[in-house]
């Protein structure tokens, strides 16, 4: 039996929401309780909450919501998302394990003074990410060099990771092939162009104010000196640039990993590195340590799924829609709209792809410009998807640093992610000061 659907097959239910309203209240209280947010296990966060689920009243059959919760566990973008991540820990742990790191670090600091290296990786990771259009691949490419910085600067983790997960969404967000220009631009039927040029005003300050930001706290004081750069460095290198090139091209971010572990993997065993054994103990090593990564996505599907099964979401939107008077109100009914639908979804091209058509049917209602709420759509989902702990970006990132020995967590990243923060505060003022008439 198929039971993959939507809201509408059940009753609108708030109380399906509890279980989420669960497990951010079991995972902060618990890390604010303890004091520290790496002590307790995301995982063990999701099966509390999941437990929620299964234990609230409703027609829905036990046993069937176990079937609803196994298949949003096994969903095929849950699914893909999780290839990502075992293909990110193998190269992660090759490309290391060869050396490729810290002739990474050792080239950059050569290249980029070290006062400047913080705002160096926020610009590359949003250039890589506005050409590739993938957040995921940019986290992928630039964690591993990222993590290599941590101990020569001096900067706490998570303000370089921060800077790379910033620099990612900055792209997820612009780029003309980015999936969720796509779909905000198919759903609300306006030019790529046009959107593009709505969002610019929208962008621009919270990327200015992150430039200034990490000019300022990026300065670092008795950094040791780089080593020279020898000819070793710049082909150990070689799998990082890969990586890029084949991304530029288009290939996809699984293809592109693959093909990054190889390279890394022939560059070691020629380089003396390892031998072959030690190339295939590596590659299992960096899965491995993407398990916690691969577990929490898992059950963060399961839950999502049963939430909306259950009528959560369907809640949201009534609510909302319910709540919604003239044009400043509609923009920001469609704001709350995709942002909670991200929250419950954990994917930004997902929550565009559900809000969008109601997104739509606002606007039109209410005399709102589309390539506005197109913008508008695009920009709230990529500032909560930057800033969630179960979302695929911080789970890379921190999957990618765990690995590497930096403990680090999803909740402990939340204050260091500048740009995504700036940028959903800079929406919110944009929605209440721009005159209706130029809505």
């Amino acid at each position: 039996m198929d039971h993959s659907g939507t809201d509408a097959q059940q009753e609108i239910r708030g109380i399906a929401l509890l279980p989420f309203a669960v497990f951010l209240f079991f995972y902060v209280g618990m890390s604010i309780w303890a004091g520290d947010f790496y002590r307790l296990s995301m995982p063990v966060a999701f099966i509390v909450a999941s437990a929620s689920a299964f234990l609230l009243r409703s027609r829905v059959p036990f046993n069937t919501r176990v079937e609803i919760f196994a298949r949003g566990m096994g969903e095929i973008n849950i699914m893909m998302m999780c290839l990502i991540f075992i293909l990110a820990g193998m190269f992660a742990a090759t490309a290391k394990g060869m050396g490729a790191v810290e002739s990474a670090v050792t080239i950059s600091r050569y290249l980029v003074p070290d006062q400047l290296m913080l705002l160096g990786l926020f610009l590359v990771s949003c250039f890589i990410s506005l050409a590739i259009g993938t957040s995921c691949g940019t986290i992928a490419a630039v964690m591993p060099i990222a993590v290599g910085l941590v101990e020569p600067l001096q900067l706490p983790g998570a303000l370089i990771f921060g800077a790379v997960i910033g620099g990612a969404m900055f792209g997820d967000n612009m780029s003309m092939i980015s999936d969720t220009t796509i779909a905000a631009t198919r759903t609300q039927n306006v030019a790529m162009r046009d959107k593009f040029i709505t969002n610019l005003r929208m962008i621009l300050p919270a990327a200015a104010a992150v430039i200034v930001i990490y000019l300022v706290i990026g300065r670092t004081s008795s950094v040791p000196a780089a080593g020279p750069v020898a000819l070793r460095d710049y082909l150990t290198i070689l799998p990082y640039l890969l990586i890029l090139v084949l991304a530029l091209l288009g290939l996809n971010v699984m293809a592109l990993l693959f093909c990054g572990t190889v390279l890394a993997a022939v560059i070691g065993i020629g380089t003396g590195a390892f031998d072959i054994w030690g190339a295939l103990d590596l590659c299992g090593k960096g899965a491995l340590g993407m398990s916690e990564t691969l577990i929490v996505a898992i059950l963060a599907g399961g839950l999502l799924s049963i939430i909306r099964y259950l009528g959560g979401i369907g809640f949201v939107l009534k609510i909302i829609h319910a709540g919604i008077a003239g044009k400043r109100g509609c923009e920001f009914g469609i704001c709350l709209l995709v942002a909670l639908v991200n929250l419950f979804t954990a994917n930004n091209t997902v929550a565009i792809v559900i809000a969008g058509p109601i997104a739509r049917e606002l606007g039109l209602r209410f005399g709102c410009s589309s390539r506005r709420i197109a913008s508008i759509l695009d920009v709230a989902s990529c500032a909560v998807q930057g800033v969630i702990p179960y979302g695929a970006q911080l789970l890379i990132a921190v999957g990618i640093a765990q690995t590497a020995g930096i403990p680090v967590s999803g909740l402990g990243l939340m204050g260091y992610l500048y740009y995504p923060l700036l940028l959903g505060g800079i929406l919110i003022l944009m929605l209440l000061i721009t005159p209706l008439n130029k809505r």
